[in-house]
Protein backbone atom coordinates (compact mmCIF):
# COMPACT_ATOMS: atom_id res chain seq x y z
CA UNK A 1 0.00 0.00 0.00
CA UNK A 2 1.45 3.35 -0.92
CA UNK A 3 1.67 5.94 2.09
CA UNK A 4 0.65 9.16 0.57
CA UNK A 5 0.57 10.42 4.24
CA UNK A 6 2.18 14.12 4.31
CA UNK A 7 3.46 16.25 7.38
CA UNK A 8 2.58 20.02 6.52
CA UNK A 9 4.03 22.45 9.41
CA UNK A 10 4.80 19.89 12.20
CA UNK A 11 1.00 18.80 12.27
CA UNK A 12 0.08 15.04 10.53
CA UNK A 13 -2.62 14.70 8.01
CA UNK A 14 -6.05 13.72 9.11
CA UNK A 15 -7.63 13.90 5.76
CA UNK A 16 -6.89 12.49 1.86
CA UNK A 17 -7.82 14.64 -1.04
CA UNK A 18 -9.45 12.54 -3.71
CA UNK A 19 -6.25 12.67 -5.89
CA UNK A 20 -4.51 10.74 -3.23
CA UNK A 21 -7.30 8.01 -2.64
CA UNK A 22 -7.29 7.67 -6.21
CA UNK A 23 -3.17 6.98 -5.76
CA UNK A 24 -3.70 4.31 -2.61
CA UNK A 25 -6.54 2.52 -4.53
CA UNK A 26 -4.87 2.55 -8.23
CA UNK A 27 -7.62 4.29 -9.75
CA UNK A 28 -8.65 7.43 -11.93
CA UNK A 29 -9.19 10.47 -9.54
CA UNK A 30 -12.98 10.61 -11.35
CA UNK A 31 -13.23 7.16 -9.84
CA UNK A 32 -12.09 8.37 -6.91
CA UNK A 33 -14.51 11.18 -6.64
CA UNK A 34 -17.48 8.65 -7.77
CA UNK A 35 -16.32 6.02 -4.98
CA UNK A 36 -16.26 9.45 -2.09
CA UNK A 37 -19.83 10.73 -3.37
CA UNK A 38 -21.51 7.04 -3.16
CA UNK A 39 -20.08 4.80 -0.49
CA UNK A 40 -20.92 5.35 3.46
CA UNK A 41 -18.41 3.33 4.57
CA UNK A 42 -15.94 5.76 5.14
CA UNK A 43 -16.26 9.01 6.22
CA UNK A 44 -16.26 11.91 3.80
CA UNK A 45 -16.86 16.24 3.77
CA UNK A 46 -18.03 18.28 1.38
CA UNK A 47 -16.39 21.47 1.23
CA UNK A 48 -18.33 23.01 -0.97
CA UNK A 49 -19.55 22.24 -4.52
CA UNK A 50 -16.22 21.08 -6.07
CA UNK A 51 -14.19 20.09 -2.86
CA UNK A 52 -14.17 17.31 -0.48
CA UNK A 53 -11.76 15.85 2.18
CA UNK A 54 -12.41 12.25 3.50
CA UNK A 55 -11.30 11.52 6.97
CA UNK A 56 -7.83 9.56 6.88
CA UNK A 57 -8.69 7.06 9.74
CA UNK A 58 -12.06 5.98 8.64
CA UNK A 59 -10.51 5.57 5.30
CA UNK A 60 -7.16 3.58 6.60
CA UNK A 61 -10.03 1.37 8.52
CA UNK A 62 -12.39 0.49 5.35
CA UNK A 63 -8.81 -0.27 3.41
CA UNK A 64 -7.34 -2.34 5.99
CA UNK A 65 -10.95 -4.36 6.39
CA UNK A 66 -11.21 -5.04 2.06
CA UNK A 67 -7.54 -5.92 2.09
CA UNK A 68 -8.49 -8.82 4.88
CA UNK A 69 -11.68 -9.74 3.52
CA UNK A 70 -9.89 -11.03 0.34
Amino acid sequence: MNDVSENHGGFDQRTYTADQIAKILGVSVRKAYNLCETTTDFKVMHLGKRCLRVHKESFDQWLNKMGDAS
